[in-house]
């Protein structure tokens, strides 16, 4: 708000360099820039940590719903707040890490979700919920049984023959187990190339980061590891699997 006039008219000049009406300091376009970068950096840590991160599939586990090289977006805010195990790789007193502050949503069964994975709390595993709370899960011969009754399973993907399947192999044969309240079972839409919870157990609700939402970038990252000349890696859009740019993941 401008200062009354009156106020201006009255003021005295205090030494010969300074007047009443001496314009305030501008601020360097470098300091300008260094603000302006600094508060990008703050929201988008702020937005990664909370609200949405961007994840790249490392393996064939979830195929054909995730292939290998597919960049996709996790919503982390769906199912609540939940406070990472750290903050910028500290651990802070006080902070109730790894949990929920407040849930929105229940996790359901059938969410391809983003979680930490149990034997091993420094690495991210995406899986698909097969049994929460109170389900009965077995597997028998490689088929999904939930409650006693074969599991309705359109993402399972099997490369194995029925007459190759092992009878003490979790993957084929595992429980059946009931699941304990506040865990997940989980399971790789790829059954036969999943290390999941037939194999390490139950996954805990706080530490389910978020679900799966978009594929952002379908990367074909075998045939882009391939190029080896100039003119190979030049050819880029080639890499891309158009007909997934853009699939929800369901």
């Amino acid at each position: 708000m401008a200062e009354p006039a009156r106020n201006i008219s009255r003021a005295q000049p205090q030494n010969a360099g300074e007047t009443a009406n001496q314009a305030p300091a501008q601020k360097s376009v470098a300091r300008e820039y260094g603000e302006a970068m600094f508060i990008a950096l703050v929201l988008a840590v702020f937005i990664r940590t909370f609200f949405v991160q961007a994840y790249k599939i490392p393996s064939g586990s979830m195929e054909p719903t995730l292939l290998v090289g597919d960049h996709i977006l996790v919503n982390k805010i769906i199912y609540g707040l939940r406070i990472p195990d750290s903050i910028f790789g500290l651990e802070i007193p006080g902070l109730p890490l790894g949990q929920y502050v407040f849930h929105l949503a229940p996790v359901h069964r059938g969410d391809v979700v983003v979680f930490v994975f149990p034997p091993d709390r420094s690495k991210d595993f995406i899986k698909r919920v097969i049994g929460v709370a109170g389900d009965t899960i077995a597997v028998k011969n490689g088929v999904v049984w939930l409650n006693g009754s074969e599991m309705p399973d359109p993402h399972r993907h099997w490369e194995v023959a029925a007459q190759d399947r092992s009878p003490v192999s979790p993957r084929d044969n595992f429980g059946p187990v009931t699941v304990p309240p506040g865990k997940l079972l989980m399971m790789g839409d790829n059954r036969d190339r999943s290390y999941d919870g037939r194999f390490w157990g139950f996954v805990d609700l706080n530490d389910v980061e978020g679900r799966a939402t978009v594929i952002y970038l379908p990367w074909n990252e075998e045939k882009a590891d391939s190029a080896s000349t100039l003119s190979d890696i030049l050819l880029w859009f080639e890499y891309i699997r158009w007909d997934r740019l853009g699939m929800i993941v369901y």
